[in-house]
């Protein structure tokens, strides 16, 4: 179980995206994602020099400097994501939101999580929807277009299929389910739906295209049935962070406790470990 747990540490895009949120709390945030598990636990596992580290840091696009700059003091290449394009609604003007992009990009985010304009979908305007998207690939330039869908706001499972296929045309590298702010957030029927688009998107065209799950992940329990279920639906293939990442804000303190609880045979008091 334990190398099941570090595999999903590895797939977490260590989270913040509040209204609070400051340099010195992102700095923190940093700090988790080089060091997510303590040294002395992973001795114990043997696993104290594999550079286990979360797979990004995901922040707004105000703090984006924050990141990097506190990355880089870090000494670590972990790659900062931002969430851009009128996160979460997605209810801004193009214009707008493909400014956001671009400079999300200029402040050194090398992935940008976008949020699609759920009234094309509901509205069945699919052209529309490939042809925003473009956009939003071509505004990244090199970066890594992860595509939210907002899947709990789409009003049928055929909706997020159709959406998810788009989005994968569209040129996205991953498709995500939703932003953390919907009243229904990631779901397995969701999931199961985005997953078996991403196998018949990679059967008609070779693409490997990443999933990410988002929003009320937060035991490790659930990271184990999220690795679970991609390593049936597609394969071990896609059980690394270049094609797999979980984003949770939560997660890895739970994470952190059962190692602790594998190690020692204990649950961890508050003294023993920190909550986050």
């Amino acid at each position: 179980m334990a190398a099941w747990l570090l595999k999903a540490v590895t797939c977490i895009d260590l989270t913040t995206l509040s209204g609070d949120d400051t340099a010195s709390n992102v700095q923190r945030l940093c700090y988790k994602a080089k060091y997510p598990i303590r040294e002395d636990l992973l001795k114990a596992l043997n696993m104290h020099d594999k550079g286990i580290t979360t797979a990004a840091v995901c922040v707004y696009p105000a703090r984006v400097c924050d990141a990097v700059k506190a990355l880089k003091a870090a000494g670590c290449d972990i790659p900062v994501a931002s969430v851009a394009t009128g996160f979460p609604a997605g209810q801004t003007h193009l214009k707008t939101r493909l400014e956001e992009i671009r400079l999300a990009v200029e402040d050194g985010a090398t992935e940008i999580d976008v949020v699609i304009n759920r009234t094309l979908v509901l509205t069945g305007q699919w052209k529309a929807l490939y042809d925003e998207i473009r956009q939003f690939r071509k505004a990244c330039g090199e970066a890594h277009l992860k595509t939210i869908l907002a899947t709990g706001e789409l009003g049928s499972l055929t909706n997020v299929y159709k959406a998810s296929m788009i989005a994968m045309m569209a040129g996205s590298d991953f498709i995500k389910t939703s932003t953390g702010k919907e009243t229904v957030n990631a779901t397995f029927p969701v999931a199961i739906v985005m997953l078996r688009a991403i196998r018949d998107f990679f059967w008609k065209t070779g693409n490997k295209v990443g999933f990410k799950p988002a929003g009320g992940i937060r035991s490790a329990k659930d990271s184990l049935v999220w690795l679970s279920l991609i390593k049936e639906e597609l394969g071990d293939e896609w059980m690394k962070p270049e094609l797999f990442r979980i984003g949770a804000s939560t997660l890895l303190a739970d994470i952190e406790r059962q190692i602790y609880h594998h190690v020692t045979g204990r649950y961890a008091a508050y003294h023993d470990l920190p909550m986050s």
